[in-house]
């Protein structure tokens, strides 16, 4: 198994006929995921990288049998996108667009969960299940197969550490980069019981940064719900107050949301949190050892 995407996802790519769009097209079926169809208004009846382009969302499925979706479409329009993927059917999109206007992605969230569907982003490099499907645009080469789950706010830190796992001769059984705005589609408390549930995964590395409390609210869930090793990462450990660092999410204010308060709740929830990255994979291995004799 893995978590929300396998062999059978069928992934439209909207806003294929772009440059971004185009690539990572083009490395998702690398990846081996089936890239079934793309939307570009204005191209259909096109093909990029021998996928077939269509007008819309709707006629994509209706044709293709899409399930999930990924976004490229530019900030200004990306809410419009989404909209039409939810109403088309789509149950999973991942929204890789950045800059989305704050209340664009309320607009996005509250409608999807009406209509049960869920979003992974925005501002967000995707999920992937290593020798299964991808969508987004997690480089294809930091990953193996595994049983090791990862769940990440941060995009490029979601590639060094999942890489650092793969040299460590362990595996992924499903990486999923949450996003670093303010409002995401699917946070750490949302993922993780997806994790408690999957039985090919026997740990997860939940990476977090400065901002917000989604970390404390992950450390609560996993104190009371979640029976699986947990290794954490906290980035920003010398962010001053109030001074945002990357993210439009990572920014501290009035005291809360630093690293030391995420890494304590964590460390009290009984999970290991390493101080550096290149730490990770010494600190999983550890812990599925460990997890072994028990």
């Amino acid at each position: 198994m893995s978590v929300l995407i396998d062999r059978e996802t069928r992934v439209v790519v909207q806003g294929i006929t772009g440059h971004q769009g185009t690539t990572h097209a083009r490395q998702m079926k690398a990846f081996g995921t089936q890239v079934v169809a793309g939307v570009t208004p204005g191209k259909g009846g096109t093909e990029v990288e021998g996928i077939p382009v269509f007008e819309s969302v709707r006629e994509a499925v209706e044709k293709t049998a899409a399930n999930a979706s990924c976004i490229f479409v530019p900030a200004p329009w990306a809410k419009d996108a989404l909209l039409e993927a939810v109403d088309a059917g789509i149950r999973l999109a991942t929204v890789v667009t950045e800059h989305i206007p704050f209340h664009d992605m309320l607009v996005m969230y509250h409608y999807a969960k009406e209509k049960g569907a869920r979003i992974i982003g925005p501002n967000c490099p995707g999920i992937a299940a290593p020798g299964k499907s991808k969508v987004g645009i997690i480089p294809n080469v930091v990953f193996r197969p595994g049983r090791v789950g990862v769940v990440s706010r941060s995009g490029t830190l979601t590639y060094e550490i999942v890489n650092g796992i793969r040299e460590h001769g362990l595996g992924q059984s499903t990486c999923i980069g949450l996003g670093g705005d303010p409002v995401v589609g699917t946070s750490f408390v949302d993922a993780l019981p997806l994790f408690e549930a999957d039985p090919d995964t026997d740990l997860v590395v939940l990476v977090g940064e400065i901002g917000g409390t989604a970390e404390e609210d992950a450390a609560e869930f996993v104190k009371h719900h979640f029976s699986k090793p947990v290794i954490a990462y906290i980035a920003g450990r010398a962010a001053p107050a109030g001074k945002r660092m990357g993210h439009a999410g990572a920014i501290i204010t009035r005291g809360k949301g630093t690293a030391a308060t995420k890494v304590a709740a964590l460390e009290a929830a009984g999970a290991k949190v390493a101080r550096f990255p290149y730490d990770v994979p010494d600190l999983v291995a550890a812990a599925l050892k460990q997890d072994a004799r028990r």
